[in-house]
């Protein structure tokens, strides 16, 4: 039996190591394809992704909707847009009212909003129109935050979403397959027991560091020649 036991270093190693999935080597160089990294700890990933497939890189922001005392179990998740997720499961098995997801919704929509600015500034996003868009996190367990960011960048038109992560349950790649065009899951341990037990050092991402890295690709793209821009 396939353990989920430490297979990367850190999140910038399960980048590198994603890159070289060969479901992701047709996107390389493409004008029409994009990097969205889901922040905080997609930002990593996200990043040594877009370097190896010489792709430009943004951030998608979506947050986790946490249950009230015990937020590291998610009832669903928001994104950017205004799209909101919510697992019924969870919230049939817990008895949770829609006045608790009112309310935890709101205080999570502030933090992405505050987020966002943080992270671009005055910048606009990457117009993901008619691109290809491959959506970057850290890993998958239950998959909400980044059905969330799919069915919300749905609404802008992409010509196709495909979902990569470094590790995930296989269920829930399968899943998946509903809400993107392609999924890449470069690693899916029969026994899944948590995202973090994937990495060496799961240490959390800062905001600092997602805005270098951003910075970082930007620069790196802007000094490309013209014919390699993606925007």
């Amino acid at each position: 039996m396939r353990v989920s036991i430490a297979s990367f270093r850190d999140r910038r190693d399960a980048g590198r190591a994603l890159a070289e999935h060969p479901g992701l080597g047709p996107y390389r160089g493409r004008a029409d394809a994009i990097v969205l990294a889901l922040p905080r700890g997609g930002a990593p990933v996200g990043y040594e992704l877009a370097r190896a497939l010489d792709l430009p890189l943004d951030v998608f922001v979506v947050r986790k909707l946490g249950v009230p005392g015990h937020e590291e179990l998610a009832m669903g998740a928001i994104a950017a847009g205004g799209t909101q997720v919510i697992e019924p499961d969870v919230v049939g098995r817990l008895g949770l009212d829609e006045k608790t997801i009112s309310e935890v919704a709101a205080k999570e929509r502030r933090l992405l909003e505050d987020r966002e600015r943080m992270y671009r500034g005055d910048r606009p996003p990457l117009d993901v129109e008619g691109r290809k868009v491959i959506l970057v996190d850290d890993g998958l367990a239950t998959g909400s935050t980044v059905r969330a960011a799919t069915r919300a960048l749905r609404t802008r038109g992409p010509a196709a979403i495909v979902v990569a992560v470094p590790v995930a349950p296989a269920d829930t790649c399968r899943a998946m397959e509903d809400e993107a065009d392609e999924v890449v899951c470069a690693s899916t341990p029969e026994l899944f027991l948590a995202v973090s037990t994937a990495y060496e050092r799961f240490g959390q991402t800062t905001d600092e560091e997602v805005v270098d890295l951003l910075q970082r690709s930007r620069q790196t793209t802007e000094a490309a020649p013209s014919s390699n821009k993606a925007w």
